[in-house]
């Protein structure tokens, strides 16, 4: 039996076929991924244990400053010189407690021995020459009532001849030559009597004006010799309150200027705190400004009470008061670290200060993924800071945790992968 050959078809879309081109297009595809979703940033690898992680947190964020505070007495009394000279004796050492009064020092000063002498020579002088010119007036006012005295006795027999020969004058007993002559006596007496009373309050008024002046310049002698006498007193420096002498920076044969300082005297019955602060500062440190430190256990409160507004060194002083009291037991001259307070507690979201900032001036931080695996680049926003947390503007989320140790080694590289 003959049979036809049948034409076989041949297939297009073999299995074999197939394979090639899902093959072809997985492959495109994955380049594909790989230019337009494969995470193409550079990466470092670093050690986990070598980090350190802080996570963010909310909480409250008070601004403040840690300075160095050093306990002074409350009031301190200096010893200044008030008169010059040289040291002949001291009674005192530094540490001594003194009572108000003590004597600490002798000083010699012969120029002011010397003036004080010449002042006293010079008032008695004033007092003799006041002595004699009283007596003086006194003698005087006697003469003049003794010539007053002679005086009137001869105008009254003056008087007298006058009045009689008057009366004869017009009998034309005597002539009338005689009788002017009587005439001109008794009124020559009368016109001296006259000068003489005149004379004598001239004399007596020159009197009374040289004893005024007289008076005036003794008292102001007496006045210099009392303060004469008040700087020699000087010369011996005795401590105007009671305290401590907790310096004394002379010795004997030292020779001392008026003015110069001889040491401090501390009054025990108060302390308080000195601290010196950055003039960065300097605009935002005011009167009642808040602090705190830490004694035997105790968190103490401190309050500004006085700012030394000259600045030595890029540094000011405060002094700070205790608000409640004393520590009891603390001693001058202990020291202690002190947050001053800049501004009042607010809610903020917070980082911890760390080394990163030194690279990225708080620009931007490594961020951990949810993982914890990696770290990647991200911008934030930093505002305030104090000693231990960075308040967070922008950028960062409550819990998330980021690399706040130091940057140095990580170069510019965007990701971190951390190897456990």
């Amino acid at each position: 039996m003959y049979t036809m050959d049948r034409k076989i078809e041949k297939k297009r879309w073999t299995p074999k076929k197939i394979a090639y081109i899902a093959a072809a297009v997985l492959f495109g595809a994955f380049a594909v991924y790989s230019l337009v979703f494969a995470n193409n940033k550079s990466k470092l690898n670093v050690e986990a244990d070598k980090i350190t992680v802080s996570t963010v947190s909310k909480a409250a964020f008070t601004e403040f400053i840690p300075v160095t505070g050093v306990v002074q007495p409350l009031k301190t009394i200096r010893l200044d010189a008030i008169e010059g000279g040289y040291v002949t004796r001291k009674y005192m050492e530094g540490g001594n407690m003194v009572k108000k009064g003590d004597t600490i020092l002798q000083l010699q000063n012969h120029r002011l021995m010397m003036d004080f002498v010449n002042r006293e020579t010079e008032m008695y002088r004033l007092i003799n020459d006041l002595q004699n010119t009283r007596l003086r007036l006194r003698q005087d006012r006697f003469t003049l009532r003794r010539t007053l005295a002679t005086l009137d006795f001869q105008i009254n027999q003056a008087k007298d001849l006058y009045e009689r020969n008057k009366a004869l004058v017009k009998d034309k007993l005597i002539s009338e030559q005689e009788f002017f002559k009587f005439k001109n006596d008794y009124e020559q007496l009368v016109r001296q009597r006259e000068i003489e009373v005149e004379s004598q309050k001239f004399q007596e008024m020159n009197a009374v004006t040289q004893i005024q002046q007289l008076e005036g310049t003794l008292a102001r002698t007496a006045r210099n010799q009392k303060m004469m006498q008040d700087n020699l007193s000087n010369l011996y420096v005795k401590a105007p309150v009671a305290g401590q002498l907790s310096s004394i920076d002379v010795e004997v044969g030292t020779n001392i200027n008026v003015g110069q300082n001889l040491g401090q005297i501390d009054d025990l019955h108060g302390f308080k705190m000195n601290a010196q602060i950055d003039e960065h500062y300097i605009s935002r440190i005011f009167l009642g400004l808040k602090g705190e430190f830490e004694f035997d256990g105790k968190t103490y409160e401190l309050s500004v009470s006085k700012i030394y507004p000259e600045v030595r060194n890029g540094r000011f002083a405060v002094d700070m008061v205790f608000v409640k009291g004393t520590p009891e037991g603390i001693k001058r001259g202990q020291s202690s670290p002190v947050r001053l307070e800049l501004g009042k507690a607010a809610s903020a979201t917070l980082l911890a200060t760390g080394g990163f900032f030194s690279t990225t001036g708080g620009n931007w931080v490594y961020v951990l993924e949810g993982d914890g695996k990696r770290a990647t680049k991200r911008n934030i926003t930093l505002g305030r800071k104090n000693p231990e947390f960075y308040e967070v503007l922008e950028g960062l989320q409550v819990g998330e945790k980021v690399i706040t140790s130091s940057y140095e080694n990580f170069g510019d590289n965007e990701v971190l992968v951390l190897d456990k």
